[in-house]
Parts: structure tokens; C-alpha cells; sequence
């Protein structure tokens, strides 16, 4: 079986990072994804995904991704439940990732001389960390 998404868009807001009582990090974004028709007034529509990352890549989305930020998103999908207090049962769809790769560079002057954003993705050790992407150097192709 295969669950497995990938996407890339635009951030609506700034990601979200919060530290579970177990240590691990979490931060949430939502990802507006242009549709890649027109509607009836000729104007391009959008879906707008939440975003689910953890540990390492989380703490490095929350530093260096900001609002209108171009990225691409791989993961898998993910419907979760759970009951409202008032007895409902409320479905959640969201997109749980494993990498995010930065497409543009920041525009925030600020944090570029802080030394930008690093040109990594998620590796697949258990520790969450992080491995260059090959050829990446500082002067990029456009």
C-alpha cells in the first residue's frame, strides 16, 4: 500500500511551533496550493492544506519558514477523530510531513544575515536529522 503526498505552495502564516510536556517539537502551517484550473470569473483558486511536522525538521521550520514562503512538501496524509465536549466526533485531514525543501530564499533581510536557511532535508535516520542536498553551495542557479 502506498500513501504518499507531495506538495508545493505557498505558507498562509507563519508556522506554528509548540514543545509537547514530552520534549518533542511540533509545528503546524497551512499550504495554499494553486488549483490548475480557472474558475467561471477566469481567476485561479487554491486549496489550503495543513501541515504536520515533527522533532528536528519541525525546530528548523519554525526558525527559517515565514508567512508567502515557496516550499515543497512530501509526507503522507493523515485522517485523525476525536469528540467534541459537547459529544460531536470531529474529523481532521491533514498532510503529515517527512521533508520540506525551501524553493526561494527568505526575504526577510534579517534573517539572511543570521545566515539564511540551511539547503537540507530530512534524512531518514531516527534521530530526525538533516544531510545537504548534493551540489548545494550558496550561489544559486537563479
Amino acid at each position: 500500500m502506498l500513501n504518499k503526498v507531495i506538495l508545493i505552495g505557498r505558507l498562509t502564516r507563519d508556522p506554528e511551533l509548540k514543545s509537547l510536556p514530552s520534549g518533542v517539537s511540533v509545528a503546524t502551517f497551512t499550504l495554499a496550493v494553486d488549483r490548475r484550473f480557472t474558475n467561471q470569473q477566469g481567476e485561479r483558486e487554491a486549496d489550503f492544506i495543513p501541515i504536520v511536522v515533527w522533532r528536528a525538521l519541525a525546530e528548523t521550520v519554525g526558525k527559517y519558514l515565514t508567512k508567502g514562503r515557496l516550499v515543497a512538501v512530501s509526507g503522507r496524509l493523515q485522517v485523525r477523530s476525536y469528540d467534541t465536549p459537547e459529544g460531536q466526533r470531529r474529523y481532521v485531514t491533514e498532510v503529515v510531513a517527512d521533508e520540506v525543501q525551501f524553493l526561494e530564499r527568505s526575504n526577510n533581510p534579517e534573517r539572511e544575515q543570521q545566515g539564511g536557511y540551511p539547503p537540507y532535508q530530512e534524512s531518514r535516520g531516527s534521530a530526525g536529522g538533516f544531510t545537504p542536498l548534493e551540489g548545494e553551495d550558496d550561489e544559486l542557479p537563479f
